[in-house]
């Protein structure tokens, strides 16, 4: 089983750590030069402020909604994303640091496992000791632990931030569910190329035949297509320094 943990809006979560009276003010992080937003807290997307707002054209919504306005801070979000990643580490070896606020975890020997409680335990310990909450999603492969987290967090009062694809009913259930553009590995312009074939959900992708698949998205998309049937082709890889997100 793999895990693909991610945390909550990370560096609006990050200012909230060193600022507690932040919490449940909506917030929002600027690029470098203030140019425009590159992180929002849940409230501020709320208020229907989009990633990637120019931030002098939001300005006047920004004070009219007394939203929190922070410029970037990477030292401050690396130094949490460090502390993050060393505590999922002392859960498993096997982990792959994806980009500064998600991590893929490789779970061997955990077959017996409750692993909703253990994606809860996790989550609890991490929130305890960093106060950065966190998402996660764990199934048979990587691209559906993407799917799962993506589910943990999308119903989050239901799931309370952590989702197991566990079953073929519940791995169907999820790709009937998730929007092609939204699959991990799918960008704009193959989905809609597969959206003008009338290809609308993750579910009617993996029923494509693997020739036209491996045709139209060379073999990278036949392996996300592989992972999302349940096979799991994609092993843990090593990165390099951390994406700034």
């Amino acid at each position: 089983m793999f895990a693909l943990v991610d945390c909550n809006n990370f560096y609006a979560s990050c200012e909230r750590v060193f600022n507690p009276k932040l919490d449940k003010k909506p917030i929002v992080i600027l690029s470098n030069n203030d140019g425009c937003v590159i992180s929002r807290s849940n409230e501020a997307k709320a208020l229907g402020i989009p990633m990637g707002a120019p931030a002098f054209k939001y300005d006047p919504l920004f004070k009219r909604n007394k939203v929190h306005v922070f410029s970037s801070n990477f030292p401050l979000y690396g130094d949490m994303s460090s502390r993050v990643m060393n505590i999922l580490s002392s859960y498993t070896p096997n982990i792959e640091i994806y980009s500064i606020d998600e991590a893929f975890l490789e779970l061997k020997g955990f077959e017996n496992y409750n692993l909703e409680e253990y994606g809860k335990e996790i989550r609890k310990k991490i929130l305890k000791w960093t106060g950065i909450p966190v998402s996660i999603g764990f199934a048979p492969t990587k691209a559906l632990a993407k799917v799962a987290n993506r589910i943990s967090k999308k119903f989050d009062k239901k799931t309370k931030g952590v989702y197991v694809i566990s079953s073929e009913e519940k791995r169907e259930k999820a790709l009937k569910w998730l929007k092609i553009e939204d699959v991990w590995g799918i960008g704009y312009k193959h989905s809609e190329r597969l959206k003008n074939h009338n290809i609308n959900k993750a579910y009617d992708f993996i029923k494509l035949p693997d020739n036209w698949v491996r045709k139209q998205m060379s073999v990278v998309g036949l392996r996300l297509k592989k992972e999302l049937e349940g096979e799991s082709v994609l092993s843990l890889e090593k990165r390099g320094p951390l994406k700034k997100r």
